[in-house]
Order: C-alpha cells, then sequence, then structure tokens
C-alpha cells in the first residue's frame, strides 16, 4: 500500500509542476511582470505548501522533530539535490539581482533561524518576527518587478501561449485556474509520497529527526525539484532558480515562522549542533557557484549533489 502512495504521488507531482510552471510564466507575461519575481513568489510559495502542511500537522500531533527538521532537511535539499540535479541537466544562467537581493535575503534568513533557535525554542513571538520578515520581502520582489523590470513588452507568440487563446480576464483566469491546479496537484501528491515514505521508515524504527530531515523534507522538497526541472526545460531557469532560492526564504520565514505561531517550537539538540549549520554552510557556498560566469554549470552541479550525499552519510551514521 505505501508503494502505491508513492506512485500516485509522484504522477501528481509531475502533473502539478507542468501546471503551476505553465500558469505562472503566463501570468507573469500578461502581468508584464518578470518570471524570475513570479518564481520567487507564486511558485515558490506553492511548492512550499507541502512543507507547510506537513510541518503544522505535525507540530500539532507533536512530532517536533519531523516539523523542525523539515525546513531544515529540505532547504538542505533544496540547494544540494535541486539546484545540482537541475545545473546537471541543463546549466543555470544566474540574473544580477539573485545575487543582490535574493540570495542575501535567503542567507539572511538561515542565520535568522539560527539566532532565534540557540535557546532551544522558537516561541510565537519569534514566528511573529518571521512571518513579518516574509510580508516585508514579497511586497519589496513584487513592488522591484513591477516598478524596475516590469517594463518590457511581451513577443506576440509568447502572449498567445500565456493566454491559452483567450483575451482579457478570461486568459487571466486560465492562468491562475492553472496555479491553483498545479499547487492542489503537488500537495497532495507530496502528502501521499510522505505518507508511504514516512509509513515505511517508521516501520524500520527511524527516529522522527532523522525522518524529517530526509525523507519528510525531500518528500516535501519533490514540487520543488519538479517545477525547477520542468522550468528549466522549457527555458525558464529564473523560475527554476528563484523557485529554489525563494523556497528557501519561504520554509525558514513562513513555514517556521508560521508553524511557531501556532505551536512554539522545541529544537532538538542534533539540528541545532550539526544541521542548522549544513543549512547555513549550502546557502553560502552557492554564492561562488552564481558568481564565477553567471551561471551554475554541470561540474557544480555534480559538486552540489556530491555534498548533499556527504550530509547524507553523516546522519545515517548518527543513526547507525
Amino acid at each position: 500500500m505505501e508503494w502505491i502512495l508513492i506512485a500516485v504521488g509522484l504522477a501528481g507531482l509531475v502533473a502539478g509542476g507542468e501546471a503551476l510552471v505553465r500558469g505562472a510564466s503566463g501570468l507573469a507575461l500578461l502581468a508584464k511582470i518578470t518570471p524570475a519575481v513570479v518564481g520567487l513568489t507564486i511558485v515558490a510559495a506553492g511548492t512550499s505548501t507541502p512543507e507547510l502542511v506537513v510541518s503544522i500537522q505535525s507540530a500539532t500531533r507533536g512530532n517536533v522533530g519531523i516539523s523542525i527538521g523539515n525546513v531544515v532537511g529540505s532547504n538542505i535539499f533544496n540547494i544540494g539535490m535541486i539546484l545540482g540535479v537541475t545545473a546537471i541537466l541543463i546549466p543555470l544562467r544566474i540574473q544580477g539581482s539573485t545575487l543582490r537581493l535574493e540570495w542575501p535575503v535567503m542567507l539572511l534568513a538561515a542565520l535568522q533561524l539560527h539566532l532565534l533557535s540557540r535557546d532551544g525554542i522558537l516561541d510565537r513571538v519569534e514566528g511573529s518576527f518571521l512571518l513579518a520578515a516574509l510580508i516585508a520581502f514579497v511586497a519589496y520582489v513584487v513592488w522591484i518587478g513591477r516598478t524596475v523590470e516590469g517594463d518590457g513588452s511581451p513577443e506576440e507568440g509568447d502572449l498567445a501561449t500565456a493566454s491559452f487563446g483567450r483575451h482579457g480576464i478570461a486568459a487571466v483566469g486560465l492562468n491562475v485556474f492553472a496555479i491553483l491546479l498545479g499547487i492542489g496537484l503537488l500537495a497532495l501528491g507530496s502528502t501521499l509520497l510522505v505518507r508511504g515514505a514516512v509509513a515505511i521508515a517508521t516501520g524500520l524504527g527511524v527516529s522522527d529527526v532523522v525522518v524529517g530531515l530526509t525523507i519528510v523534507a525531500a518528500g516535501t522538497s519533490t514540487p520543488e525539484l519538479v517545477t525547477s526541472l520542468v522550468a528549466a526545460r522549457r527555458g525558464q531557469a529564473d523560475i527554476a532558480i528563484g523557485n529554489v532560492v525563494g523556497s528557501n526564504i519561504f520554509n525558514v520565514l513562513g513555514i517556521a515562522g508560521a508553524t511557531a505561531v501556532m505551536v512554539p517550537l522545541s529544537i532538538p539538540d542534533a539540528i541545532l549542533a550539526r544541521d542548522i549549520w549544513w543549512m547555513v554552510a549550502a546557502s553560502v557556498i552557492i554564492f561562488p557557484m552564481m558568481h564565477s560566469g553567471r551561471r551554475i554549470n554541470r561540474v557544480e552541479g555534480l559538486a552540489l549533489v556530491g555534498g548533499f550525499l556527504v550530509y547524507v552519510s553523516v546522519l545515517i551514521r548518527s543513526v547507525i
């Protein structure tokens, strides 16, 4: 039964990734907002929906290790596996705003989580602070996208594709529907995938912290992987990069923040001593990769995947 859940979940993720990227890129063209901004906001928030659902459900059920491990593990997985695998298949071009704005915010969010968690708890006030920072970031990104980068007019062929052959409100409505359908399929697919994977892992007697950092984190991050691969294949490298960076920002500021507001989170010692540092290190190490040649190439993608595998081996050794 668990393997059936995993198979159905994967199918939902693939379909959801296609719908979300199609709708988001179409809406960006119609609204004259760059795809990078959409990747950082709509796509990132949509693909982070599974992490939000799993983290809140886990925290309310007392599985705090899964809740916070999901956030930290997802960020490590996003950088190591998603950026790595996507760059191996299709080298990713980096826009200047990624280096000037999005990467610094992602790194600051990771450091913020570390600093606020040092006392072993993330309380409601600290969660509210994280949520406020997310709202400010999204508002600024949208404002920049509209006032600075949104002056270009889309090509006629691109506009026809984006509008699904319709005009005006109907075209916008179809793209919004595609986005909502994609988010729904991603949430459903990742929920089924995680449920099947967790059932298998718990049957093997693995702790909830390790399950949260590995299986749950990888499962809830699968929408980001699928969406980034679909975006890169469609030539939307800015959505692929924005999706990963934006999701990491949403995971820390939005998901950890919202979960802590609802249920104050006790941070396991293992996460404080080991995993948060891996998350910060992963956030730092991609800067020279993005800065050199303004792209993440295949060799750098292999290095990211290799680093993630080293991290997984460290986790496995900790439970053997």
